[in-house]
């Protein structure tokens, strides 16, 4: 007997609700990170001390998202993430005031690595999360070279491919960075723009390798800039190119790694060059304590260098929150004037001393 029209149509939408209960299974989380406390620091431009509440960071970022992935059947998936960095301090956006300027992008991930689209970390970020141990923080080597810790790519396309201990990893930026008007994470350099095809573009790439005692890390970063962009990248003929070697070797509670940063500016008369190195520790005496440190060498080779050191104890009262304290120490050349803190300021050429006492909770 013929099946009705009717019947036809109820028994097609009812095999399509049980494929998608067999293949569409989802989920989403909601997390995020608030981080802050008191802050000071002498030799402060102008004279005098800082005492207060930081406005960039504390023992690491603050921020909350939400991701979520589906499963399509056969080992892929798509994903999504959305992600705001914010200051504790203000309540208010950081990342040249975006809603989600640490993350807006989607995706999808197959067997063969992932490819995701839209605002992300690019790979100069990726190379240094395992070696670099005291990480985005108060008082950490990216006081250096603010765009580091702000190594984000808008408007483009990235893949990531994780082979057994072995990473390979490339973004692709149209226009790099399209929030203004001042950086580091917000330079006014959206590009896309007709006639120009350079104009903010950015390209990076990673190749890592990591096991459960060592891995080590290699990327390279080159990104364009644009008239009307932030200087010193105020033409597309300009480039500013960054290239990281680093890595880490683990024993039983010790951690140590260590690295080198490498980079170009070619702007012009604001072209420069410099080497940034360092090495640091962290220890784990007992489950709940975190003893780091690292020293830190900048070099601006006939202009000026600086050295940076920093030590930092982590005690948690629970699994999500913990308080730490954190004291910085930077040795600035005669020409030098790297602050202690980031976010901070500095006499030129002053030696300065840094304490931050913060908590953070994650949830």
């Amino acid at each position: 007997m013929e099946m009705p029209g009717a019947l036809r149509g109820v028994a097609f939408f009812s095999f399509v609700q049980v494929s998608c209960l067999a293949y569409g299974q989802s989920s989403i989380t909601l997390y995020g990170i608030i981080d802050t406390g008191v802050e000071y620091y002498n030799h402060a431009a102008g004279g005098g001390s800082f005492v207060g509440v930081p406005t960039l960071t504390g023992e690491v970022p603050s921020e909350w998202g939400l991701t979520g992935s589906e499963d399509l059947g056969g080992g892929n998936k798509a994903f999504f993430k959305l992600e705001n960095g914010f200051a504790p301090g203000t309540g208010g956006f950081d990342y040249g005031g975006r809603l989600f300027g640490r993350a807006a992008n989607v995706g999808l991930e197959t067997a063969y690595g992932s490819l995701t689209l839209g605002r992300q970390l690019n790979m100069t970020a990726y190379s240094l999360l395992n070696a670099d141990v005291i990480g985005p923080s108060i008082h950490s080597l990216y006081v250096f070279d603010n765009y580091l810790p702000n190594a984000r790519s808008d408007n483009a396309i990235g893949y990531m491919g994780k082979f057994a201990g072995l990473t390979i990893g490339a973004t692709y930026s149209f226009g790099r960075d399209a929030a203004g008007p001042a950086g580091p994470s917000a330079t006014n350099c959206p590009g896309q723009v007709p006639g120009d095809f350079l104009a903010c573009k950015q390209y990076t790439a990673l190749i890592a390798y990591d096991s459960s005692s060592f891995g080590a890390a290699v990327s390279y970063d080159q990104m364009r800039g644009n008239e009307g962009a932030s200087a010193p990248l105020t033409s597309s003929d300009y480039t500013d190119t960054r290239s990281v070697v680093d890595g880490y070797f683990k024993l039983t509670s010790l951690k140590v790694g260590g690295g080198w940063i490498h980079r170009s500016l070619s702007a012009g008369v604001a072209s420069t060059l410099y080497n940034l190195y360092f090495l640091g520790l962290s220890y784990v005496p007992i489950a709940s304590l975190v003893i780091d440190a690292q020293v830190a060498k900048y070099i601006q080779l006939r202009v000026t260098s600086s050295t940076g050191l920093v030590a930092r104890a982590s005690y948690f009262l629970s699994k999500n929150t913990s308080v730490y304290s954190s004291v910085g120490y930077m040795i600035n050349g005669r020409n030098g004037s790297t602050s202690v803190a980031a976010g901070g300021t500095v006499e030129p050429g002053a030696e300065q001393v840094g304490v931050m006492l913060g908590v953070r909770h994650a949830f």
